[in-house]
């Protein structure tokens, strides 16, 4: 009874932000979409038709066409799917890595955290971009090798804030009382410590995951993305740049996708903090 009566109030807090309830829809749509962008499809992705090459929006081609006669909403609905999957699997990628790595360096303390700390700090020094770039110049490009480069370069930032938040519970009386009677230390950082530091992770993790296809865009944009002709938002701003006087919507419509994308995880995260705050959810 009690943990439907806290499952109640979570999700009474979470409907309260009204924002963060339409992120979660427009998110909701957005991995539908990928889904099943297979069938909802009105053209191959990747079919040349040199016909249509940079047509306007129409009703046969709703998004324009780009230079090689390919439908546009074909392709965005298609790269969806690139976008998700990096968004997604980097940062579970990073929080699977980033999380033991901090818990384990801030409930330890003494040489483990300085160790522990000092890597965190070398390679949080690069930028997200560069780190993953540095990455994938050794690993080359491919969908599975994106997802592991940006895993890479968020894995320090998830396990900063876990060093963090392990250090503000470390000391509270319930895990003294674990300690006292005989628990292991891994065992009390599973049970106790985990659970307690998760929903702060969680928060920004879903920040990450907006991240994480800006970066995923970033690097298609510079030719180190998923490898041509896979439909990528990043690369087809790219390929629309030359025409950006001539056939506007050829960068406009993925470079929307990504700002709906991007502002969809930014509002869910909006509506978990209010959740993982005692305050607001009072």
């Amino acid at each position: 009874m009690a943990t439907t009566s806290r499952k109640q109030i979570l999700m009474r807090t979470f409907r309260r932000n009204k924002t963060s309830v339409v992120g979660l829809l427009m998110a909701f749509c957005l991995v539908i979409i990928a889904l099943i962008s297979p069938w909802i499809s009105p053209y191959d992705p990747i079919s040349q038709d040199l016909n249509v090459q940079h047509a306007p929006p129409g009703w046969a081609h709703p998004f324009g066409a780009d230079s090689y006669g390919r439908d546009q909403l074909s392709r965005i609905l298609w790269g969806s799917r690139v976008s998700l999957v990096v968004g997604i699997f980097s940062v579970l990628f990073a929080m699977a890595a980033g999380i033991p790595f901090g818990m384990i360096g801030g409930y330890k303390g003494g040489i483990i955290d300085n160790i522990v700390l000092r890597l965190i700090d070398i390679f949080m020094s690069f930028p997200i971009v560069i780190l993953g770039l540095l990455v994938l110049a050794i690993m080359g490009p491919g969908l599975i090798k994106i997802v592991i480069a940006i895993g890479v370069a968020i894995t320090p930032r998830i396990a900063r804030l876990a060093r963090g938040s392990t250090l503000s519970v470390k000391g509270k009386e319930y895990i003294e009382a674990a300690r006292a009677v005989g628990l292991s230390d891994a065992r009390i950082m599973m049970i106790h410590v985990l659970p307690n530091i998760f929903g702060e992770i969680l928060v920004m993790g879903t920040l990450w995951v907006a991240t994480a296809i800006i970066v995923e865009a970033s690097l298609s944009f510079i030719g180190l993305g998923v490898r041509p002709p896979t439909p990528s938002w990043g690369a087809m701003i790219r390929d629309g740049l030359d025409q950006l006087t001539n056939a506007p919507w050829l960068s406009l419509f993925p470079g929307l996708a990504i700002f709906l994308s991007v502002f969809s995880f930014n509002l869910i995260a909006d509506g978990l903090r209010d959740i993982s705050d005692p305050k607001l959810r009072g």
